[in-house]
């Protein structure tokens, strides 16, 4: 799968929406051992969501991970700095296939990115030995490979007119595992282990809201693919549009995008 290029401003364009997992696995969260806690938000994207710890845990060190320049710089112009509870929250760069903590956490959570990171089981390993005791490692992800906004986009990847430039650049088969597979492995790596799937009807405003929800997340990599030619990206968000329309009719009130997402919460033994 093509690595994408982000868009900070696309992706914050339904920041409300996108951040509600996050505060609703953060429920799910114990209280952390560490005075104060030292946390890492793994795939911290533009660092709204990462400032967001620093409200449940005011005087904690957070740093926020992610491989994406341009998210980097967003977060690192919007967030960066001293907390108003006596804490400091700071942003590097790191890749979650190989990021390897270099010290112990008292939180390692990830929200929307371990989807794009195949082989993910293999690092809850070395992360959750990173752990301080009864410390909790908690990840939310998208578990909607199967909704229609994807099928619809592989479908038309593959039709005779774009099969050519796009062969490749869109997963067939979901990295996210079934819940049973990370309670499993989390539970025998000694973490008591929560998981839960949910699934949200976000109400969208506005004009293809559907298309310009994806095309913060999961159409980057076609954007990415197709940016040195606008004229053949233009015509590809057409007739994907066009099927979005169909598969998410507009009522009165907003556009329904059913979005299931799937949680884990693995706290490690004192």
């Amino acid at each position: 799968m093509t690595t994408p290029t982000w868009d900070p401003g696309q992706y914050l364009r339904h920041a409300g929406h996108r951040a509600r997992p996050f505060a609703d696995l953060l429920t799910r969260v114990p209280d952390l051992p560490g005075t104060p806690p030292r946390i890492a938000d793994l795939g911290c994207g533009p660092g709204n969501v990462t400032a967001s710890l620093a409200g449940r845990w005011p005087t904690a060190h957070i740093t926020g991970y992610d491989n994406s320049p341009e998210m980097l710089d967003a977060a690192h112009t919007g967030h960066e700095g001293p907390t108003p509870g006596g804490g400091r929250l700071d942003f590097a760069r790191a890749d979650a296939r190989t990021w390897a903590p270099e010290e112990p956490y008292d939180l390692i959570v990830s929200n929307a990115t371990l989807q794009w990171v195949p082989g993910h089981l293999d690092r809850f390993a070395d992360w959750t030995g990173a752990l301080a005791p009864g410390g909790t490692f908690a990840f939310q992800v998208p578990d909607n490979v199967d909704a229609p906004q994807h099928v619809l986009m592989r479908e038309l990847a593959a039709a005779p007119r774009w099969r050519d430039r796009l062969a490749g650049v869109l997963r067939r088969t979901d990295s996210v595992h079934t819940p049973g597979t990370y309670l499993d492995r989390l539970a025998r790596l000694g973490c008591a282990t929560d998981v839960w799937r949910t699934t949200y009807l976000h109400v969208l405003e506005g004009e293809d809201p559907v298309l310009d929800w994806v095309k913060g997340t999961g159409l980057r990599p076609v954007l990415t693919v197709l940016a040195d030619d606008p004229e053949a990206r233009d015509a590809f968000l057409a007739e994907y549009r066009d099927l979005l329309r169909a598969a998410y009719p507009r009522a009165p009130y907003g556009t329904v995008l059913p979005f299931r997402r799937l949680f884990a919460v693995a706290v490690k033994g004192a």
